[in-house]
């Protein structure tokens, strides 16, 4: 994990804590998995040397809708909520106080790694929240635009423009659109864009403009269909869920079910798991590389 000060720390049960620079934040199911790991981290610190400033705790509902934003459980109450952390060299603002994740998804490192490394030429960052693949790929060189339903968030993405020497406006390449990404991919497809890297992450559940309901179970193809229509000969675009009732094999059925109605063919591939996060609780994640 080197030039890495954001990870995750370990897992215990119903419960995990993420290290975020000197803050951690502890996630957990259920109470009781919350007193126990916190009982378990005096013993972790001793044996590991790895000291918090500060300690988070965030419930992890079953509902969407149930989500709240992280509370102060240890640590100096007068401290800003908001810090910087590193990962590969690259800078995230981070912010416990704007609400139920502070920033960035840890369980992505790997995609956002391989997107920097493929060096694309233009990519779309759809349901971008932070923009952290666009700033991954904006590192490499590439024009990028970043679609969100919030303001508020894509702000954040380019204060993460900022905080890694990038200008994000358009002269410089870079757009930002406030837009659901089910509007947007239609109208950039009748304009005649089209991008060699799309990263589509969309949440379980939304509601988009006109209160348009998104289940990702439901629409998944639906987007990627979509997606295929802005997308280069060769391109290579990432689905990704959190969808407990979805697999990697689910996901792969699915995409060549849409391939095939389209007459399109593709290689597939997962980036290897994480050490630091399980299996069960990351994101399920598949590139689609399509073949020119």
């Amino acid at each position: 994990m080197e030039q890495t000060n954001a990870h995750r720390l370990f897992s215990s049960g119903l419960a995990w804590i993420e290290r975020f620079g000197g803050d951690w934040l502890l996630s957990y199911q259920e109470e009781t998995a919350l007193d126990r790991v916190r009982e378990e981290i005096p013993a972790f610190q001793q044996a590991t040397g790895v000291l918090s400033s500060r300690l988070f705790g965030r419930f992890v509902p079953v509902q969407n809708v149930e989500r709240s934003a992280p509370v102060l459980l240890d640590g100096d109450a007068g401290a800003g909520l908001e810090t910087v952390v590193e990962e590969g060299g690259v800078r995230y603002g981070m912010d416990f106080g704007a609400g139920y994740s502070a920033g960035l998804f840890l369980d992505q490192r790997a995609n956002r790694a391989f997107l920097r490394r493929m060096s694309p030429k233009k990519v779309l960052n759809t349901f971008a929240y932070t923009c952290s693949f666009s700033v991954v790929a904006a590192l490499a060189g590439a024009q990028t635009t970043s679609v969100d339903l919030s303001r508020k968030s894509l702000d954040r993405g380019r204060s993460n423009f900022t905080l890694n020497g990038l200008n994000p406006v358009p002269d410089a390449g870079h757009r930002f659109y406030a837009e659901d990404t089910f509007d947007l991919l239609p109208r950039l497809a009748r304009k005649g864009e089209r991008f060699d890297a799309v990263i589509l992450d969309p949440p379980t559940f939304s509601r988009g403009n006109k209160g348009r309901k998104f289940q990702v179970e439901q629409h998944l193809g639906d987007l990627l269909a979509l997606a295929l229509e802005v997308a280069t000969p060769g391109a290579k675009i990432l689905l990704s869920t959190n969808c407990s009732r979805m697999t990697r094999k689910n996901m792969e059925l699915l995409a060549r079910g849409v391939l095939r109605s389209r007459r399109q063919s593709a290689d597939f591939r997962s980036e290897p798991e994480l050490e630091d996060i399980p299996a069960e609780l990351a994101a399920k994640t598949l590139w689609i590389c399509l073949k020119s």
